[in-house]
């Protein structure tokens, strides 16, 4: 209880100096957004980091050097725990996105974090809605932000975490149409740190690992097709491997 305990009240700390920064974030928006990206994302990386920090995370990171450092990527990954993002955020070293539930956008403070380093809000009760997501996060890529998304669309509850969920195929389309790479992020021991004995928080090992990236510019429609099967099948040889 008392790593709960530790991280609610970082974060309560955390959101209300955060008060005047997002004055501070806002106006630098306003003159030079590349440079708000930078210091926005430098922010929640730190945050991040405490997070992990205060829960115990034991985190291995393998494959980092795969992640291209001088163009935006579409990272894939599978989602078992809301600590999937308080793991993966610190390893970002380009401004990053990530595809989130709607939801989260009517959370006070988190929600305006989230704006400021381009999370972009699905509601996946809406077709229409989400093909405006899909066209946005294709904008950020070819603007030089990196987006996030866990295709499996919700969090898996599986007992096994090689059971992935089916994928959403409109992910893929951010990379298809942007012609950038697509990084495979295979996310283990997550759920172990709080969903599987809420409302504890435990230490536990947890194993980020990036795959070997796809080049998705020069693929025929027959090979963009196939996708969604190739990175489904990089990510089950990683989560066996982790």
């Amino acid at each position: 209880m008392i790593r709960l305990i530790l991280i609610l009240l970082f974060l309560v700390v955390f959101f209300l100096i955060s008060i005047p920064i997002y004055l501070v974030e806002w106006l630098i928006g306003k003159r030079n957004p590349q440079l708000r990206d930078r210091s926005s994302l430098a922010i929640v990386r730190v945050a991040c980091r405490i997070v992990g920090f205060l829960a115990g995370i034991r985190l291995t990171v393998k494959g980092l050097d795969n992640v291209p450092k001088d163009r935006p990527v579409l990272f894939i990954g599978n989602h078992r725990s809301f600590f999937d993002i308080i793991v993966t955020y610190p390893l970002m070293a380009r401004p990053t996105g990530f595809l989130a539930k709607i939801e989260l956008k009517k959370v006070p403070f988190l929600a305006w974090w989230m704006y400021f380093v381009n999370c972009l809000f699905l509601d996946r009760k809406d077709n229409r809605q989400g093909l405006q997501v899909i066209l946005a996060a294709i904008d950020k890529i070819k603007n030089g932000i990196s987006i996030v998304i866990f295709p499996e669309g919700t969090r898996n509850k599986e007992a096994s975490q090689l059971d992935l969920l089916p994928f959403h195929e409109g992910s893929f389309k951010v990379a298809t149409r942007s012609g950038c790479p697509v990084v495979p992020m295979a996310i283990s021991g997550t759920s172990a740190v709080f969903e599987d004995h809420m409302p504890w928080v435990r230490s536990v090992p947890v194993t980020v690992t990036f795959g070997e990236p796809i080049e998705t510019a020069e693929l025929d429609r027959a090979q963009q097709k196939q996708l969604s099967g190739k990175v489904r099948e990089q990510l089950l040889e990683m989560l066996k491997n982790s």
